[in-house]
């Protein structure tokens, strides 16, 4: 039995300090014209909620995702280099 995975891995770069301000002030901005008066307060709810959501995901970086990338591959060159083992020796005893 061989596992195969059919869909690519995806991961995006982590949400800096600067790209969550950015997120929050887009969002206050996007408020319609009455709330503009209160945009400040908006902008650091925004922010508030964005780092808080962010802190509650199990997220890994980029090079721990790397390093578990390579272990991965180097298991699955090892797998494959004992199933072809495998099968030379079943097919002996045949």
């Amino acid at each position: 039995m061989r596992l195969a995975f059919s869909f690519p891995v995806r991961y995006q770069t982590a949400m800096t300090d600067e790209s969550i301000e950015n997120l929050a002030r887009k969002l206050a901005e996007s408020m319609p014209e009455g709330l503009r008066s209160v945009r400040d307060d908006l902008e650091k709810n925004f922010r508030a909620v964005l780092r808080a959501s962010l802190s509650k995901l199990d997220l890994v970086t980029r090079e721990e995702f790397e390093v578990q990338e390579a272990v991965l591959s180097k298991t699955r060159e090892k797998l494959d280099r004992l199933e072809a083992k495998l099968a030379e020796l079943e097919d002996q005893e045949s």
